[in-house]
């Protein structure tokens, strides 16, 4: 076959497809005749078209398409995130712990945040949400009043803090320590982490 025409080659292929011309078939016929390998070459590719035509007929089996697909590697940047969070059990713990006391400690303040309080001392006196150290009382602590305000007349040997309100001092009132008026949320939750630590 390698001493024969490559244009009977391209003939078999053409009378197999059923697109040769009467000439060209008349001249593979007779070269057929006489070439053992090139008609071994025909009945071989006779034989590889007759496969593939039977087989046409055969359908995959059901689910086959969805277990292929199921079976192919997951996106990259997916199983990259997956696959830290496996190797990293310690961290994905540790900033689920953060996130989940980050929002109940927010949502502690939250709550905590509308309502109106102040350091219990019998002494002190309340007015409409306003806390009066009266003229004449020593208040022998620190005083926290939240969501309100305070009125000192007397005198607080202490610290004064006031969580969104206002403070007023009356000329006689005086404070021993440190007068802090806190009105924004990252102050309020610094008073909230010390006075913890107290």
């Amino acid at each position: 076959m390698t001493s024969c025409p490559k244009q009977i080659v391209h003939y078999m292929h053409e009378y197999l497809d059923g697109e040769i011309e009467n000439d060209a078939k008349e001249e593979l016929k007779l070269h057929i005749e006489t070439c053992e390998d090139c008609k071994h070459h025909y009945l071989e590719l006779k034989k590889t078209i007759a496969f593939v035509q039977s087989a046409s007929h055969i359908a995959a089996p059901a689910g086959f398409k969805a277990r292929v697909m199921a079976s192919l590697p997951r996106d990259k940047k997916k199983m990259g995130v997956e696959r830290w969070l496996r190797n990293h059990p310690f961290f994905t713990a540790a900033a689920l712990f953060l996130l989940l006391m980050g929002g109940g400690f927010f949502s502690m303040l939250e709550q905590r945040d509308h309502q109106f309080a102040f350091t219990k001392n019998s002494e002190l006196k309340v007015e409409n949400e306003t806390v009066i150290v009266p003229p004449g009382t020593v208040i022998e602590e620190d005083v926290v009043v939240k969501n309100g305000d305070i009125r000192i007349e007397g005198a607080v040997n202490g610290d004064v803090t006031v969580i969104n309100g206002e403070r007023y001092m009356a000329a006689a009132g005086s404070v021993t320590g440190e007068i802090e008026e806190i009105d924004r949320l990252f102050e309020r939750l610094w008073f909230e982490i010390k006075s913890l630590f107290k």
